[in-house]
């Protein structure tokens, strides 16, 4: 079997990103064999074709941490040909080949069963919307109530953030909206943000160890400053779900968040998410976790033009989710 596919090359001077046609063998061990419909534009996935960008261990690779589409074959009696299905996190798209291609392939254990979402929905909400959905769960389990007060998420038009604004404003919650973007406002209220302030903090705001308390939780992707800034002014027994580092890898906090409010820093991963649980908040992302404005996050492009849009997710300059059409667009 030929295919074509979305193949990353390291060179002398730099990763290209090039359209190939590649063999059966190109697709690597695995029980499920996926037929591609969707994929989606990552950060990762732009840190994937970038010189450095330390997610990939060996080139060449074919990028795309989000897989949707259907069964095409299977040795697993889990999945039968046909079956609607989702893959990501994992070694998807950094160490074996992911969904910038017709066809992946993947083990079993990794692979999740639609019920609910079509493949084009589970990539507009793609590995980004299930982090946004995985932080509102742990802050649900901290004991989150829309009765607590208002919520901020940060970096509120990126994949996270704009997903968790959604997702909080239908659990009833008061969202505050945290962007940089000049020109969001109508975007982030459509989408139920109560009020959209700028990043965080202000320009010249110094940074205090403990600020006037504001926020009964957060959802943050920015990470950094920012992230200090939350900490100091989440009110006494809050928590801040954190899951990105679009701001910096350094947190210059104190402990007094810690122990003199009780603040709790929860830690979201989606890759190593064990595959219960992963499939237990898909099924729920086609329920009470659905955003209801779905249709409002989703820009589309084929995958033959994967290589620009990730350049604009990098650059900061992108809103919302990518559906990346991989079926028929090559």
């Amino acid at each position: 079997m030929e295919f074509q596919a979305m193949v990353a090359h390291k060179t002398d001077s730099g990763i290209s990103l090039l359209r190939e046609t590649v063999g059966d063998d190109f697709l690597g061990p695995g029980d499920v064999t996926i037929k591609v419909h969707f994929t989606s534009a990552n950060y990762k996935d732009g840190l994937a074709i970038t010189p450095g960008g330390g997610v990939v261990r060996d080139y060449p690779i074919v990028p795309g941490i989000d897989i949707t589409g259907e069964v095409f074959a299977s040795g697993s009696p889990e999945f039968a040909v046909g079956d609607l299905v989702v893959a990501h996190g994992y070694e998807i798209g950094t160490a074996r080949n992911g969904g910038f291609a017709e066809y992946a392939r993947v083990p079993a254990e990794w692979v999740v069963k639609l019920d609910g979402l079509t493949p084009r929905e589970a990539a507009t909400l793609g590995t980004a919307g299930f982090t946004a959905a995985l932080s509102v769960q742990a802050l649900l389990d901290h004991g989150l109530t829309p009765e607590s007060g208002p919520v901020l998420v940060t970096g509120a038009t990126g994949g996270v953030g704009s997903v968790a604004v959604d997702i909080l404003s239908g659990l009833g919650f008061e969202v505050i909206a945290s962007t940089g973007k000049i020109g969001a406002t109508e975007l982030l209220n459509a989408l139920g943000a109560k009020s959209v302030v700028g990043r965080l903090p202000a320009e010249g705001e110094k940074l205090r160890p403990l600020g006037k308390a504001q926020w009964a939780a957060a959802v943050d992707s920015v990470g950094g400053s920012s992230l200090a800034h939350i900490l100091s002014a989440v009110k006494y027994g809050g928590a801040v779900a954190v899951s990105g580092l679009t701001g910096g890898s350094d947190l210059p906090t104190t402990v007094l968040p810690f122990i003199l409010r009780g603040v709790s820093l929860l830690g979201i991963d989606s890759v190593q998410l064990p595959i219960s649980i992963r499939r237990e908040l898909w099924a729920r992302l086609a329920k009470d976790l659905k955003p209801q404005h779905l249709s409002l996050l989703e820009n589309y492009a084929p995958i033959t033009e994967a290589e620009a849009v990730l350049h604009s997710v990098l650059e900061g300059t992108h809103s919302g989710r990518t559906v990346l059409g991989v079926a028929g667009e090559f």
